[in-house]
């Protein structure tokens, strides 16, 4: 009984499987049926769709599936995936569309349909009327392959062609006209393979020279396009002018390059021609302010569409390079023509006109640039400069720097990171950054306390030695300073630089008022200016939040940071009766300050502080008497920072600063100068940045 019982299950389960074959089978057939009658269905509008979809998408083997196969006539596949993808890829087609599909024919097997295309390419949009053919099929609609629908005139014989005329890129100019960046010349070093002589020995002396590896120089001349008697560039190097070796005494650089491209001229095979470059006129005195181009990457193209960039363009990678790039970059002209068999136009399809970047004029003055940037090359710190009643910036400086041309030349892998491994950092723009103020605070602090009239700037605060404290709830912590003198009031406190003073006047002040106009005169908001800057703060906090930290903050230390142009700005204050000039870079020629804020302090009140900051340089006890000069009145104020991990700490640094202006309207060349180094101890304090800024006054004064 058991065998039989195991037979039939067995039976019976063969059945089932039997059964579900033939179910799927059909159900199979039943879909395939469908799907085939869908096809054979199909509208030949939407079969028309369809292949134009494909092509953005560059399916060319789906486009050629669409094509009744007794039409396609001698254009085999790969001819037909090469002439389609040739001529849409080469203009650059995209946002393909297709409207107002209208049967013109109907025969028996055979559809004619009109329809309107539209199209964006490398040279703008083209838009035309045209017709196809298709031929009704087992498997449905196919189209009835022409050249015509691609373009309407295009005949089997003809081409496309795409020829563009490159749009010169702006030029930026200083306040003068003089270029800071633009077209210049600079030496292709290239070999000629079949030239050289001893091969391995003349590329290991050319890679010393250029300082570059011989796999370089190696993977280069191995290029398959490579010839014996090609010219195979290596390396861009500067270009020696020969005026720059005329002057009575040539730079030692100037004579350094000169000798080094003469000992790669002995080298058979050898040989340097001029290539037009972007130049920085500047180079290191204007790199962080001007910044610099470089070749279009894949990213860039991807994250720039139907912006006109192809492989060979150029994008602003920092700087006024990178803030002003759509004008500058201009727009290249670009033709799309139908030419016959001859070489001769038959059509021209779609034609834009080549617009050339605009160029940028600046108010820098780029004598006084060059003349900062020499003075603090070797410190890290940075300077600006502006008019102070018109705020035009005059100078951005910041140092040390880096040759900007060497980006546009190409900069070598180990100059790269030389660059970045520099402990100094000279790719970082300290002008944009913010730091410790120090005593070019007190000026702004007595302010604060004229205009919320809680500071009397006659009232004698009383000496109190070198070092003071407000009782006995700080503990062991005071406040030190370096001199005494009588009376301790206002005009005095300034020019002594005298810390207890205004620590005694930020308590007096008070956190409210100390914080609230510190708000009003432009602290935790933005700069109104070309270029982003970081935001001046006075607290790591959303406030002050000690007494300690607010008699700190009263000269300028505490947890206060400042940005050098936004201190500008307000020392403009002082000799525009209170008002604070918004600060440009880009020239107007009928320069006429704008005001950023109003009323930032009263008439009054300025004229109360510009007796310290004028005793400052004019004292022979002020801080600044450095700078003293007996043809132009100048102000200022001196400032160093300590920068201690404890107060008992004695290896930290101490920032230096100097402010200064000329403080009288009718003087010619108005300044307002602000230079900070780093670190200024041991090399003199804040006298050191005093004296670099005496020599760029000299200078400027001269001109």
């Amino acid at each position: 009984m058991k065998k039989r019982r195991k037979k039939q299950s067995t039976k019976k389960s063969y059945t089932c499987r039997i059964l579900g074959l033939i179910m799927a089978i059909t159900v199979i057939a039943i879909l395939g049926g469908i799907l085939l009658k869908r096809s054979i269905t199909e509208s030949p509008e939407d079969t028309l769709v369809e292949y134009m979809n494909h092509i953005e998408k560059k399916e060319y083997e789906a486009m050629y599936a669409m094509i009744d196969s007794g039409e396609k006539g001698y254009l085999e596949k790969e001819e037909y995936i090469q002439r389609n993808s040739k001529i849409y890829e080469g203009i650059e087609v995209t946002d393909i569309k297709i409207d107002h599909i209208v049967i013109k024919e109907k025969k028996a097997d055979t559809v004619t349909l009109s329809y309107e295309s539209s199209s964006n390419t490398i040279a703008g949009a083209i838009q035309f009327d045209n017709m196809a053919e298709l031929k009704k099929t087992k498997q449905g609609y196919k189209l009835v392959w022409q050249d015509s629908l691609i373009f309407p005139n295009l005949e089997s014989d003809d081409k496309i062609s795409v020829t563009t005329s490159k749009a010169e890129r702006g030029e930026i100019l200083d306040r003068n006209g003089k270029m800071l960046a633009g077209k210049g010349v600079a030496t292709s070093v290239g070999i000629i393979p079949g030239k050289l002589e001893d091969r391995n020995v003349s590329l290991e002396k050319i890679a010393e020279l250029l300082k570059i590896d011989v796999e370089t120089i190696n993977n280069k001349l191995t290029a398959k396009w490579v010839k014996e008697d090609s010219f195979v560039p290596i390396e861009t190097i500067p270009k020696v002018k020969e005026t720059d070796l005329m002057k009575i005494q040539p730079e030692e650089k100037t004579l350094e390059e000169q000798e080094r491209q003469n000992k790669l001229l002995e080298i058979p095979g050898v040989m340097l021609s001029d290539v037009e470059v972007r130049s920085y006129e500047l180079g290191e005195a204007a790199a962080h302010l001007i910044g610099y181009v470089q070749s279009v990457t894949a990213e860039d193209l991807e994250n720039h569409p139907g912006e006109g960039y192809t492989n060979e363009s150029v994008i602003g990678r920092s700087g006024l390079e990178k803030l002003y790039e759509k004008q500058l970059k201009g727009k290249d002209g670009c033709d799309i023509k139908i030419l016959d068999s001859d070489g001769e136009e038959k059509e021209v399809l779609v034609s834009t006109f080549k617009e050339d970047g605009k160029d940028i004029r600046l108010t820098i003055d780029s004598d006084l640039q060059k003349s900062l940037y020499e003075q603090f090359k070797e410190d890290p710190g940075c300077s600006v400069a502006m008019n102070p009643y018109t705020g035009e910036v005059l100078a951005l400086v910041s140092t040390p720097s880096y040759d900007n041309n060497e980006f546009i030349r190409g900069l070598s892998s180990e100059k790269w990171t030389s660059l970045n491994e520099d402990e100094k950092k000279p790719l970082y723009n300290r002008f944009r950054q913010v730091w410790c103020p120090g005593s070019t605070f007190k000026p702004v602090v007595a302010g604060i306390g004229l205009k919320t009239g809680t500071i009397d700037p006659k009232e004698d605060f009383g000496n109190e030695g070198l070092e003071w404290q407000k009782d006995s709830s700080w503990g062991s912590y005071q406040v030190t300073t370096l001199h005494e003198y009588e009376p301790v009031i206002m005009k005095n406190a300034i020019i002594y630089s005298d810390n207890i003073y205004f620590a005694k006047a930020a308590l007096k002040i008070g956190s409210e008022n100390f914080m609230n106009t510190l708000n009003e005169i432009g602290f935790n908001r933005n700069i109104p200016f070309e270029i982003a800057m970081q935001e001046s703060t006075y607290s790591n906090t959303d406030k002050i939040e000690t007494e300690i930290q607010l008699a700190d903050s009263g000269y300028g230390q505490g947890q206060i940071l400042v940005n050098p142009l936004h201190l500008a700005s307000i020392y403009t204050l002082f000799l525009n009766e209170g008002n604070m000039v918004k600060p440009y870079l880009t020239y107007e020629e009928e320069a006429a300050g704008e005001i950023w804020i109003e009323n930032a302090f009263t008439k009054e009140n300025v004229e109360e502080i510009m007796q310290g900051v004028e005793g400052v340089v004019n004292n022979p006890e002020g801080t600044g008497y450095a700078a003293h000069r007996d043809d132009i009145l100048l102000a200022g104020k001196t400032g160093t920072a300590e920068l201690k991990a404890t107060k008992e700490d004695t290896s930290g640094k101490e920032i230096g600063w100097f402010s200064v202006f000329t403080a009288e309207k009718n003087v010619d060349r108005p300044i307002l100068l602000i230079s900070m180094v780093e670190n200024v101890k041991g090399i003199g304090g804040s006298g050191y940045v005093v004296r670099k800024d005496a020599t760029v006054l000299d200078e400027y004064f001269k001109e």
